[in-house]
């Protein structure tokens, strides 16, 4: 496949491509501004605004072609150098004419004059009384302002006769700059860039857009008892499944070059070295295991002594331990659990938003539905929980939600059977069923 169309930002000052670690807060600084701020007891929406402070957007800015530009976050807003559409045109088939010709006490009888075209517009004059055979996209002759469908009219020796009602003046008639008007913003900023808006930019004549760099993100997993896939597995050992669902999420939010790190064995000198060569490529780190309270081994020692960490106990269910930080040379650090499902949910609850954020998309708020719950759900107040569901269309017309089955957060097979996750709020108690929950989708998530 060839490479992507490239070429560099245009001439002009140069900016950083990442914020210098000074001029962020640091950790110790954002915790004084959250009100009630508690690390070993600390609910998803403040972990959220925490993150929020800490992630700063990279600035990098490359013009790709069209097709290369599919997912990517647009750098700038993108003006109309036009209007479009550049005329009044006709919405579909049919006879343009004057709205005060019509009739409403009578059949209205119009001479055809001529036809106009999409591509080739009808040059000549129109007089009271007189219409124009017109196609869909055609530019409307000067002095018209109504297009009837074909289907409501006769035709007989070159006149049209239209029923009273059939059509009111200025229907079917598209305005020029309806869709766009020049000067107008087309596609804003922050945008993570959309099949239709390829289309748009397309519109406006424009054959490339400027968009972020990507984000670069390092990750592996930490434990002695993993292996990778092809090794043998040992007693008491297990496949390293962590990495593939950690590259598969990363891979779905397609704005990131992805640094597979491998698996890092469990001694300090190992863990060390893997962090430090992540801090000179990577914008951000993500780290699997290690990061749970009375945890004996060295992942959490090694990455305090790297850089600004603290770590958290959070509210919420599965996913509970997490370390979060910046590491010395400025990559954002995210330490997940270990747990299969934890790591998933504490990736979508708390780190896909960051990850955009530094992208720099914006006004992506993540999609939630209403579905009724077809069963009791036990839940407890103080804590937020995602609980993994499958959604149907109910005989009613209504989105209805089932949970999968069992809820460890080892269970990775409840994953892919879900479609979504019910997510529960942090002080919200039981459910019953026929209770309305909100479900977070996967599709568009992973």
């Amino acid at each position: 496949m060839p490479a992507p169309a490239v070429r560099p930002h245009p001439p002009g000052p140069q900016i950083r491509m990442n914020p210098t670690p000074s001029a962020l807060p640091s950790l110790q600084d954002i915790a004084q501004r959250l009100a009630g701020y508690d690390p070993t007891a600390l609910p998803v929406a403040q972990a959220q605004a925490f993150i929020a402070q800490l992630a700063g957007a990279v600035q990098g800015v490359e013009y790709l072609a069209l097709r290369s530009a599919l997912g990517r976050v647009l750098a700038e807003p993108i003006l109309s150098p036009l209007n479009v559409p550049a005329h009044d045109n006709s919405a579909m088939d049919g006879y343009a004419l004057r709205g005060q010709d019509l009739r409403s006490d009578a059949v209205t009888e119009l001479r055809v004059a001529g036809k106009g075209l999409a591509g080739l517009q009808f040059e000549g004059s129109v007089i009271a009384g007189e219409c124009v055979r017109i196609t869909t996209g055609a530019v409307m002759p000067d002095g018209l302002d109504t297009v009837v469908p074909q289907e409501l009219v006769s035709l007989t020796d070159g006149r049209v006769r239209i029923e009273p009602g059939a059509v009111k003046p200025g229907d079917n008639r598209r305005l020029a700059g309806e869709d766009l008007a020049k000067g107008a913003v087309a596609l804003p900023q922050g945008r993570l860039i959309t099949p239709s808006d390829l289309g748009v930019a397309a519109s406006l004549g424009r054959a490339e857009l400027p968009v972020r760099r990507r984000l670069r993100v390092a990750f592996f997993s930490t434990g002695d008892e993993l292996r990778s896939l092809g090794q043998a597995l040992d007693e008491g050992c297990v496949y390293d499944s962590n990495r593939y669902t950690i590259w598969g999420m990363l891979q779905r939010l397609g704005f990131i070059d992805l640094i597979d790190m491998g698996v890092v064995g469990d001694n300090a000198s190992d863990l060390e070295s893997a962090f430090k060569q992540a801090s000179i490529c990577a914008d951000a780190i993500i780290t699997s295991g290690g990061v749970s309270v009375g945890e004996a081994d060295h992942t959490k020692q090694v990455m305090a002594a790297l850089g600004d960490v603290t770590f958290w106990r959070i509210a919420m269910r599965p996913g509970r331990p997490m370390a979060i930080g910046r590491l010395q040379g400025g990559p954002l650090l995210f330490g997940l659990p270990g747990n299969p499902v934890a790591v998933m949910i504490t990736f979508y609850a708390l780190v896909r938003g960051a990850l955009m954020q530094m992208a720099g998309v914006q006004g992506l708020p993540p999609t939630l539905l209403k579905a009724r719950c077809q069963t009791p759900l036990r839940k407890r107040p103080g804590r937020t929980e995602y609980q993994r569901g499958i959604v149907t269309y109910g005989a009613d017309g209504f989105w209805e939600v089932r949970i999968t089955g069992a809820q460890g957060s080892g269970i990775l097979s409840s994953m892919s059977a879900a479609n979504g996750l019910v997510l529960l709020p942090h002080d919200s108690g039981s459910v019953q069923a026929g209770d309305w929950v909100d479900v977070w989708p996967f599709d568009g998530l992973i």
